[in-house]
Order: structure tokens, then C-alpha cells, then sequence
């Protein structure tokens, strides 16, 4: 009898061990996807999710990367006799399942959103207290993602309430990407590496370069600035999230908008777009599926970039890119023009690179621009920036 119990307490140890496996292998480069609140709020529904999930496939988003459709909050309706949260039947008639078997069909992934306190933002079911019965549910519906907001927390401890969760999906048995959403208040970087695969650092984006709203949201410069520092907790599987992308709408100019997509992609962040990609327009379309530059932010490396020189508007930040090259982007935040000049020997100490022979490639006029044996003076626009990749000189050019 103690033999077959200390067999049951080894298979238990053993088949945790590998669902947390699994858990861990879901993000190893930052994901990439689609999110629906910053162009919806909670104004979402059966229909236009599938319509976002037809877009994602027809722009070509979802080749390029986004594979993520994840539901936001506005979804919830009620929880039934038994505690099972139900989804709202006026916005999904056929449920949530149905919507992820839609999703799953165009070769995409289906994302979810719930809140570790009693109440989700909107004044929706909140998961305290359902932790393991939501993650059994979601694991049901078929979700592959999963962000996990932080109002109406109370006095709740952020660690355990976040720990409890990812121990709720361990239990469900599905790999689920689990998106830490607790706004940066705890340091999470201090104590999610082994919790979630991201997590939130500042409070909410704005559609703008570097406006505060009164509540805590504020443009994505200011975001930005927040990141100094983050660089070190950041890897494969575990990743600061500076918040969902802007792009597409409508806030901010052309050059703005490859600015944000481009630092974003520094950074290594996971990319969620968050515009109405059903009608977005061709020069938007072009950033968000501009291959060479989410190569970037999905270098298997898994580098955070950071910044080395900070002089007024002017900075530039580097990125450590695998096969020993680099990304550098020249950051304009002021209002007149910026002729900066590079002496490429000083960026490649930074990574004890001794080979000085690389091409310069600018990410988005797509051709090489010099050469690092060689002194690059190249004029950034006002709000811009200018990337460009280090491309060893052995190599073709991409």
C-alpha cells in the first residue's frame, strides 16, 4: 500500500513537472497578437471577433507573426448556480468555445481576459475565489491565452494572487500564455519570472506620444522611459510588457506610429495590436507587418534593448541581436530635425564585438546604408526614429 501511494506522489510529481514544462516553452519570443480594448473597450461580440479573426489572415497579420486573438474584458455576463462564469448571450449567442473553435480554424491562437480580484475593470465576474474553476473552464473552451487584470483587488497580495492562477492552469492541463496585468504597482519584475510569461510595468497606453491622462494612463514616451532598468529581467519566456500597441488608431501621426512600433520592438515587447485591422489603412498595415523589423523584437535571443545615449530629444538604444549583431534605433522626440553622426566602435565595445566589419542596414527604407568602418551621419525627423541592423558582412543582405 505505501509502495503504490509513494508511486502515485512520484507520476503526480512527475506529470506537474511537465505541464509546468509546457507552460514555460508557450512564450520563448514575445507574443504576438491582437487584443481587443484599445480600439473596442468592451463593445465587443460574436461577429466582430470573427470578423477580426478573418482580417488577421487576409492583411496578412497573421503570417507575419500575430497569432494571438484575444477577447478583452466586456465579455462576462454572470456566473450560474454552480459558480461557472457564463459569457454574455447577447454578444455570444453560440459561447466562447464556439468563437475559439472559429479562431483555432483560421490558424490562430484564442486569447481571454478575467481579473484576480472579486470584480473584472468593467464591474464584471472577477476569477477570486474561482481561480481553479475559470483555468478548468478556459481549458475547456479551448484558450490559449490568458490576461489577468488587477482591479477591485482589495487588499489582495499581488505575488499569491498571481502564483494561485498560474498554479489553477497548471492543475487545467493547458499550455496558456499568462499575461500578468497588475500595472507595474509591485514590481513584478522582481517576482513573476516563475509566475507568468509577461507582465504589465506601467499603467495603461494612450493613443498619443507623450500625453498623462488623469488617472495614470499616459502616451507611449512616457511608457517608454519607464523601461530603463527592466532590461535585466527580461528573456526568453519571461517578458516585460510596456502594454499593447497604438498603432493604427488614429492618435498620432505615420512617423509616430513606426517610432512606437520600432521602440516597442527594441524592447523586445510582446506585440498586441490593437486597431481595427479590418480596415486599417496601407501604411499602417506596412508597420505592423514589416518583417524585418519584428525580427527584432523576435530575435531568439530574447535580448531587452536599452538605452546608451540620452542627450535632450535625442537617444539612441541598442539591442544585442543573436549571431552577434545589433539593432540600433536613433530616437528623435523633439520637434526639429536631428543629424546624427554614429562612430560605430563605441556601440560594438558595448558587446565586446571585435569584428568591425558590418553592413548598415536601415529597417525601414529597406537597403544598406554604410558601413561600421565608417563614420554614419544620417538625419532623423522630428517624432521619428530611424532603425538600423548591424548585419555581419559574411552575410546576405535580408
Amino acid at each position: 500500500m505505501k509502495r503504490i501511494f509513494f508511486l502515485t506522489i512520484i507520476l503526480v510529481f512527475l506529470t506537474g513537472g511537465l505541464f509546468a514544462q509546457k507552460f514555460k516553452n508557450v512564450a520563448l519570443t514575445p507574443p504576438m497578437g491582437w487584443n481587443s480594448w484599445n480600439c473596442f473597450g468592451p463593445n465587443i461580440n460574436e461577429k466582430l471577433i470573427k470578423e477580426i479573426a478573418d482580417a488577421m489572415v487576409s492583411t496578412g497579420m497573421r503570417d507575419a507573426g500575430y497569432v494571438y486573438l484575444v477577447i478583452d474584458d466586456g465579455w462576462q455576463w454572470k456566473r450560474d448556480e454552480n459558480g461557472n462564469i457564463i459569457p454574455n448571450p447577447k454578444k455570444f449567442p453560440h459561447g466562447i468555445k464556439a468563437v475559439a473553435d472559429y479562431v483555432h480554424s483560421k490558424g490562430l491562437k484564442f486569447g481571454i481576459y478575467s481579473d484576480a480580484g472579486r470584480k473584472t475593470c468593467q464591474g464584471l465576474p472577477g476569477s477570486r475565489g474561482y481561480e481553479y474553476q475559470d483555468a478548468r473552464t478556459y481549458a475547456k473552451w479551448g484558450v490559449d491565452y490568458l490576461k489577468y487584470d488587477w482591479c477591485y483587488h482589495g487588499k489582495q497580495n499581488s505575488e499569491a494572487s498571481y502564483r494561485l492562477m498560474r498554479d489553477a492552469l497548471y492543475k487545467a492541463g493547458r499550455p496558456i500564455v499568462f499575461s500578468i496585468c497588475e500595472w507595474g504597482t509591485t514590481k513584478p519584475w522582481l517576482w513573476a519570472g516563475d509566475i507568468g510569461h509577461l507582465w504589465r510595468t506601467t499603467e495603461d497606453i494612450q493613443d498619443c506620444w507623450d500625453c498623462v491622462n488623469e488617472w495614470g494612463g499616459m502616451g507611449w514616451t512616457l511608457i517608454l522611459d519607464k523601461q530603463v532598468g527592466l532590461e535585466h529581467y527580461a528573456g526568453p519566456g519571461h517578458w516585460n510588457d510596456p502594454d499593447m500597441l497604438e498603432v493604427g488608431n488614429g492618435g498620432m501621426t505615420t512617423e509616430e506610429y513606426r517610432a512606437h512600433f520600432s521602440m516597442w520592438c527594441m524592447l523586445a515587447a510582446p506585440l498586441m495590436a490593437g486597431n481595427d485591422i479590418r480596415h486599417m489603412s496601407g501604411k499602417i498595415r506596412e508597420i505592423l507587418t514589416n518583417k524585418e523589423v519584428i525580427a527584432i523584437d523576435q530575435d531568439p535571443l530574447g535580448k531587452q534593448g536599452f538605452k546608451i545615449t540620452d542627450i535632450g530629444d535625442y537617444e539612441i538604444w541598442v539591442k544585442e541581436l543573436s549571431g552577434e549583431e545589433v539593432a540600433v534605433a536613433l530616437l528623435n522626440r523633439g520637434l526639429i530635425p536631428i543629424n546624427a553622426v554614429i562612430q560605430w566602435k563605441y556601440i560594438l565595445k558595448r558587446f565586446n564585438f571585435q569584428n568591425n566589419k558590418y553592413r548598415i542596414k536601415d529597417l525601414w527604407k529597406g537597403k544598406i546604408v554604410g558601413k561600421t568602418d565608417k563614420i554614419l551621419k544620417i538625419k532623423v525627423k522630428p517624432h521619428s526614429v530611424v532603425l538600423l541592423r548591424l548585419i555581419k558582412t559574411e552575410k546576405e543582405g535580408r
